[in-house]
């Protein structure tokens, strides 16, 4: 199992950026995949963003062509650049790691968009 630890979450103004950090506690070229997931209140999580072992990225209508996925092996972390936030991305957002058969989440990091 592998222990994950987002960062980089805050309060900023509409329209602004973030970049969100996922840091795993071993190789994340072992998963098949990575993603973010976001879960406002009242709301299901949902899927930001995901890049597989290979380099392939998904994203979801919502935040295409404002937000990038990309991740740094060496580092064993993945990240989320997100740019034009606003207020709708207002959520907290978790990091997983994706096997064939498992999944494993971190606790989470908060944004809020607000003026």
């Amino acid at each position: 199992q592998v222990h994950l630890v987002e960062s980089g979450g805050g309060l900023v103004q509409p329209g602004g950026s973030l970049r969100l950090s996922c840091a795993a506690s071993g190789s994340i070229s072992s998963f098949n995949a990575m993603g973010w997931y976001r879960q406002a209140p009242g709301k299901q999580r949902e899927l930001v963003a995901r890049i597989t072992s290979g380099g392939s990225k998904n994203y979801a209508d919502s935040v295409r062509g404002r937000f990038t996925i990309s991740k740094d092996n060496a580092k064993n972390t993945v990240y989320l650049q997100m740019n034009s936030l606003k207020p709708e991305d207002t959520a907290a957002y978790y990091c997983n790691a994706a096997t064939r058969l498992v999944d494993s989440w971190g606790q989470g990091t908060q944004v809020t968009v607000s003026s």
